[in-house]
C-alpha cells in the first residue's frame, strides 16, 4: 500500500474518531449543538442516541487503525466499505452533507486500495 492510500485511510479513521468525540462528549455543548444544528432541548433529548452512534463511529475508527497497523487489506476493505455504506445511508436519511464528509473520503481510500494503492 502506498503512502497516499495509507494517509487517506488514516484520515477516515481520524474523522471517525472526531465524530465519536462530537457525538459522545460534545453533543449537548454549544459547539456540538452548532455542528449538528440542534436546540438545547433536542440535544438533551437525543444525547443517549448520539452517544450510541458515537460508539459505533469509534468502532469504525478502531477497525481502520487495526487494518493500518496490521497492514491487512481485507480488514481495510471491510471497514472502508462499512464507512461508505454508513455515509450513503446517512446522506439518504439525515443530511446530504454526510455523503461528502463521510462517504467520499472512504470511497476514495477504498478505490485507491482496490486499485492496488
Amino acid at each position: 500500500m502506498n503512502s497516499l492510500t495509507a494517509g487517506l485511510i488514516a484520515l477516515v479513521a481520524g474523522l471517525h474518531l472526531w465524530f465519536m468525540i462530537l457525538e459522545m462528549a460534545l453533543w449537548t455543548k454549544p459547539y456540538g449543538r452548532r455542528v449538528f444544528g440542534l436546540t438545547v432541548e433536542k440535544a438533551e433529548a437525543t444525547q443517549v442516541l448520539a452517544m450510541n452512534q458515537g460508539l459505533y463511529n469509534g468502532f469504525l475508527a478502531a477497525g481502520l487503525v487495526w487494518g493500518l497497523c496490521a497492514d491487512d487489506g481485507a480488514v481495510q476493505v471491510f471497514f472502508l466499505s462499512c464507512v461508505v455504506a454508513a455515509g450513503v445511508f446517512g446522506a439518504a436519511t439525515v443530511s446530504r452533507k454526510i455523503l461528502w464528509v463521510q462517504a467520499l473520503p472512504a470511497a476514495l481510500a477504498l478505490g485507491l486500495l482496490l486499485a492496488g494503492g
